[in-house]
């Protein structure tokens, strides 16, 4: 099929745009602004129009109108993406299609432990809805106020609940998803089990717009917890905090709902740029645990349980200090101490972030030799290390030297990206891991992708592409190279 680009569009047709659905459209690109630039300010587009439809029928005839005139469309839900996924490239022939007005919260069942909600309902009003019904909706993470459940579910977002609960994948039951030739899929079943066929759900999801537009999910949801603790423990080395990941499974079960592994320089790089978060002992740790369980029958009963746990792991050596909180406020002071990493981190300047998997018993091996083969290779280098340990995802980031601040110095630290990422990759890679753990490849890691994916997958890939989008005009340039 000819997938020839489309001449520019005149005014005329914008119009024809403008009339085709409800809802607002954006053309002034002042008023773009906001849809045109990724979270990270790394990546700047241009767009034909902004499409903001006030429901899936709108949606669809924008899909519609799009496919008619072979004009590219770039999904977008929060746009708190960290691949660059939801920003258009610079042509401006894209239709940025948002889902911000698909808000609707269209059914809860606590039979059934579900919840079906539009796509632009940001998480944290999703887990709101869900407390609201006694209800939890596990996923978690610190741009919920923000980031939407389409875009969750177009990047199988990952959080620091996986472990217990799984990636959003996982707690994902069924799909409505509008296809790239404007139909709209109704896969809103709420069933555990179907067997009926190939599952297009999960190949929509992690897709990144690139198949098609998630407009509304069914979801799970789970008893609320009688209690969840939060404990830090201090460790010498990613080796102890892999022991003590094995102990406490051991002795709290499915009750381990996160695991978070912290290096030093994290927690003095919070406390350097927010001074109300302590670091949380006395004596310096190489590395820290955060730590949290969920329990059904009481605080106690939780809290006896991670007390056991600390005493077991500190005779054995494992842990040198650890803190149990005792109340809320101590609890989520923890938890900011993992949650400003990032803030802290842009704050400090330039960095280069890799969002990878590994096996989580290959993890302290894995920074142990890869963090010395990186400082060997650009001495004062510092290595910002902290991820979801208990289900092998790290967050395995690089800033500059101590001092190297300035547009000059910025300008050389970026010029080792290259040689940095291909460095990490290649060690992720003799891991058997991925490069990409919850972030998605969008245009970040599109290409570095392909180099180390096998000929047979990316052939595979194409089929899906090709089958699901043969006019090519689903996100294009974002998950598969153009090689």
């Amino acid at each position: 099929m000819d997938k020839t680009p489309p001449p520019s569009l005149p005014a005329a047709s914008i119009e024809s745009l403008r009339a085709s659905f409800a809802g607002r459209l954006i053309t002034d690109p002042t008023d773009q602004e906001p849809f045109l630039i990724d979270w990270r300010r790394r990546y700047r587009g241009r767009a034909l129009a902004v499409a903001m439809p006030d429901s899936v029928e709108d949606a669809a005839a924008v899909v519609r109108w799009c496919a008619e005139r072979r004009v590219p469309i770039v999904p977008q839900g929060g746009n708190t993406g960290m691949s660059g996924a939801a920003t258009p490239d610079d042509s401006g022939r894209a239709v940025v299609l948002s889902l911000a007005k698909l808000t609707k919260v269209r059914a809860i069942d606590t039979v059934n432990n579900s919840i079906t909600v539009e796509a632009g309902c940001t998480l944290d009003s999703v887990r709101e809805a869900a407390a609201a019904a006694g209800r939890l909706f596990p996923l978690s993470l610190p741009s919920g106020g923000s980031c939407t459940i389409g875009g969750n579910l177009s990047t199988n977002a990952g959080g620091t609940g996986v472990l217990r609960y799984g990636n959003t994948r996982e707690l994902c039951l069924g799909l409505e998803v509008i296809t790239a030739e404007g139909e709209v899929w109704n896969g809103l079943r709420g069933l555990r089990k179907d067997n009926t066929g190939y599952d297009l759900r999960d190949l929509y999801i992690g897709s990144e717009g690139t198949l098609g537009v998630i407009t509304a999910a069914t979801m799970k949801l789970y008893p609320q917890p009688a209690a969840q603790i939060t404990a830090i423990a201090a460790v010498a080395d990613p080796h102890a905090a892999l022991k003590l990941l094995e102990m406490a499974q051991g002795k709290l079960g499915s009750s381990l709902t996160a695991f978070e592994l912290i290096s030093d320089l994290c927690l003095d790089l919070v406390a350097r740029y927010f001074p109300d978060c302590q670091k949380p002992f006395r004596e310096a740790s190489p590395y820290v645990v955060l730590m949290e369980t969920s329990d059904s029958e009481s605080e106690a009963h939780a809290n006896a349980g991670f007390e056991s746990l600390m005493e077991a792991a500190i005779e054995a050596g494992v842990v040198t200090d650890a803190v149990v909180a005792q109340s809320l406020a101590q609890s989520q002071a923890m938890w900011k101490l993992r949650e400003f990493i990032s803030e802290a981190q842009s704050a400090e300047g330039k960095n280069i972030k890799h969002d990878i998997s590994v096996p989580i018993s290959d993890i302290g091996r894995f920074i142990e030799e890869t963090n010395a083969l990186v400082e060997k290779a650009f001495p004062g280098i510092r290595m910002v290390v902290f991820g979801h340990l208990g289900d092998g995802n790290l967050h395995y980031n690089v800033s500059p030297p101590v001092g190297r601040t300035g547009t000059e110095h910025e300008a050389w630290f970026l010029g080792l990206q290259p040689a940095i990422n291909l460095m990490v990759h290649d060690a992720v890679a003799a891991a058997n891991g991925s490069i990409s753990a919850e972030h998605g490849l969008g245009q970040l890691r599109r290409d570095e992708a392909a180099r180390y994916k096998s000929p047979v997958e990316k052939a595979l890939m194409r089929r899906l592409k090709a089958a699901f989008d043969p006019l090519g005009i689903m996100n294009p340039g974002k998950v598969l190279s153009e090689d």
